[in-house]
């Protein structure tokens, strides 16, 4: 094997680069979000009782324009509930294979609500970024709909009312998911090479099937979303899928 002549050294490996940001969320631009709607819903909404659900989607910019998405009863005995999503916005942003989200939240404290961030597209392509339950004060659920797996974790950092930073890699072959900073789920199944999906931001309310409803003299919850922001490597930094 010949030795490579001296004064041609091999050339450096090129590290990756930073993946950039392509989406910062900003809950107030009707150019990014459309509120109080979605597909996701029978009909676009604006009730899902089918998944348990007691949501009113309303497009009421107080329900969830400021990052606060809230949730209030209604006489009826449904609750007015705050949703955004970029699926028909003017932007129509979609999340792709490879994507990392990060966003920090603030859980609720009432029994009965419901907080998620997830994806939707076409009747499906739902990835759970995380959903919360404070019956279960301690636990995140995360599910990869797609590919049919998830993972429930608990961490003492999870608390009604607390503060969680969240991360998700939508990878190819795996989704993974992070907690204040420390992985705690790869689900090995991924969404595969050409996956993409809107986002959604939203408060359910339980009604009682899978999680307990509001208590009775609950008539009002809430929990905050801050700093979400999608990455995504460079082309060329990309692994290839088989």
């Amino acid at each position: 094997m010949e030795n490579p002549a001296q004064g041609h050294p091999l050339p450096a490996q090129r590290p990756p680069s930073e993946p950039r940001i392509v989406f910062t969320a900003d809950f107030t631009s009707p150019r990014q979000w459309v509120a109080g709607r979605s597909w996701a819903y029978p009909g676009g909404g604006p009730v899902n009782p089918g998944d348990d659900k007691l949501d009113h989607l309303v497009s009421d910019p107080s329900y969830s324009r400021s990052g606060v998405f809230k949730a209030t009863r209604r006489p009826d005995g449904d609750w007015d509930t705050g949703l955004l999503t970029t699926e028909g916005s003017e932007e129509a942003f979609t999340v792709r294979s490879g994507d990392v989200l990060e966003a920090r939240v603030r859980l609720p404290r009432e029994v009965g609500a419901w907080p998620a961030i997830w994806t939707w597209r076409d009747g499906g392509q739902e990835i759970d970024v995380f959903e919360y339950h404070p019956d279960h004060p301690d636990l995140l659920e995360f599910t990869n709909h797609v590919r049919g797996t998830g993972h429930c974790v608990r961490d003492p950092a999870v608390s009604p009312g607390a503060w969680v930073d969240l991360r998700t890699e939508f990878g190819a072959r795996s989704v993974v998911w992070s907690v204040n900073g420390a992985r705690v789920f790869a689900d090995g199944r991924g969404v595969g090479h050409d996956w993409h999906a809107c986002l959604i931001v939203n408060l359910s309310v339980s009604a009682g099937r899978y999680h307990p409803a509001p208590d009775p003299e609950t008539t009002r919850m809430s929990f905050e979303v801050t700093g979400l922001v999608v990455r995504r490597p460079h082309p060329a930094d990309r692994t290839p899928v088989n």
